[in-house]
């Protein structure tokens, strides 16, 4: 059994059950509460997001110091929740407790081009965030973007997040996320490696798309088994590197698998085209996409949300990285694997529960109430799809992904600066709260 897999705990807290025994199957991605995806995210419904997501269920929620806004509306919402205002129509409203629900938010990544991954910068963005999220504890922190720093910089901030697990308690899980595959699998072995100790969760995104498969090869149904030899898979390698769980987050491409597509150049000012990594080239071939979805009757968005969804579902728990999931009405647990979906509306939230219900129901895993729009026969339609037209059309650009860091990039984070924390009172607050604690 190795380290991730068995309970552990710190002096005086409760055990700390293995991750695929907690993580929820689906997570609210917050990235969209950006400018990069909207143009004010505070004008967003975020609220009604976040109140609508623990409705249906949706009771794990990703973010990052990074997108944005992000973490404060995120807590703003929770916040909310937590401290409901009586009404009349309901003067007792009952608040929402901690426990229900599951936070995941990463440190490290500052901007665009700017990164710091010191044990003294990490500690200050994970009190951040605890500040911004009105939290007193984070149930998973990943490294953010890990391929943009050195090996040595993602070990120490690794083994500085373990250390707010095990000694201040601030952090239950760690693990890192980034876009590059090879990367995270040279980076989750390494750690083992170097500290005995594996990763709790690997997050991935872009690489499990209609248009990139390369996280899940070769056990992608319809993939060609040749392409990459089993034992040397990402999947078996993270999982042989005591890997507890892989997410997989961006199934739309950052945008790029949608009706609207990704424009070919900024002229228009998108903040997305500026934005977004893909070549120009790759675009034209996903309006194609779009193109062919649509002479379907189907929008390429929830063609590519149904695919990845249900693939991963499956590919994820065959290759022994999944979670605990448990049917409603049923008894039995099955491994499922773990998606993080962003949505910047309640209706798209709505569709994005809806076929993530359909796609489940599809594998066997639990009953379809969903109806047949969701159901059984929309699964069948969308793998003949994707497998029939989408992947042809996509030719040279199947499992195509552009590099990161692109070429020429530098980590405007001066080395005199990093480390350097902001004087916002952060660590203050924190500090002065926790000999509040000790001294009662």
């Amino acid at each position: 059994t190795t380290m991730a897999s068995t309970a552990t705990s710190s002096p005086g807290r409760a055990p700390r059950p293995p991750l695929n025994t907690v993580l929820p199957p689906l997570l609210l991605g917050t990235a969209t509460f950006n400018t990069q995806y909207v143009t004010n995210p505070h004008a967003m419904p975020y609220r009604d997001i976040v109140a609508r997501a623990i409705a249906l269920g949706v009771t794990g929620f990703d973010t990052s110091p990074y997108y944005g806004p992000s973490e404060l509306l995120l807590g703003e919402a929770l916040h909310a929740l937590m401290n409901p205002t009586p009404t009349p129509s309901n003067p007792n409203p009952t608040p929402l407790q901690r426990s229900d629900f599951f936070l995941v938010t990463k440190a490290g990544r500052i901007a665009a081009t700017e990164f710091d991954y010191s044990p003294s910068w990490i500690r200050y963005s994970v009190l951040r965030s605890l500040q911004r999220l009105h939290v007193p504890y984070l149930d998973l922190v990943y490294t953010h973007d890990c391929e943009f720093v050195t090996p040595v910089e993602v070990l120490a901030a690794v083994k500085e997040l373990r250390r707010l697990r095990d000694e201040e308690g601030v952090v239950r899980y760690v693990g890192i996320s980034g876009f590059p595959v090879d990367v995270l699998c040279d980076l989750a072995e390494m750690i083992y490696k170097e500290t005995g100790e594996p990763l709790d969760a690997v997050l991935s995104y872009g690489h499990f798309t209609v248009q990139n498969r390369r996280l899940g090869l070769p056990f992608v149904e319809g993939s060609e088994k040749g392409q990459v030899d089993a034992e040397r898979s990402p999947l078996a390698r993270l999982k042989k590197a005591g890997v507890e769980v892989v997410l997989n987050a961006s199934m739309l491409g950052m945008g790029l698998l949608t009706s609207k597509g990704i424009p070919v150049t900024d002229d228009d000012g998108s903040p997305l085209a500026k934005w977004h990594p893909s070549p120009p080239e790759l675009r034209l071939a996903c309006k194609k996409l779009a193109e062919l979805a649509a002479a379907a009757g189907e929008r390429l968005e929830s063609v590519s949300l149904r695919w990845s969804l249900a693939e991963w579902a499956r590919v994820a728990a065959e290759a022994g990285v999944g979670v605990d999931f448990t049917s409603p009405g049923s008894s039995e647990v099955r491994k499922i694997g773990v998606a993080v979906c962003g949505v910047s509306s309640t209706p798209e939230l709505q569709e994005t529960v809806a076929e993530w219900r359909g796609a489940v129901s599809s594998l066997g895993q639990e009953e379809d109430g969903s109806g047949d729009k969701y159901g059984p026969a929309r699964q069948k339609k969308v793998l003949s799809l994707v497998r029939e037209q989408l992947w042809p059309a996509l030719g040279s650009w199947l499992d195509y992904a552009w590099d990161s860091p692109g070429e020429g990039f530098v980590n405007t984070r001066k080395d005199s600066d990093r480390g350097i924390v902001l004087d916002d009172g952060v660590v203050a607050a924190y500090e002065k709260a926790k000999r509040s604690r000790q001294s009662r």
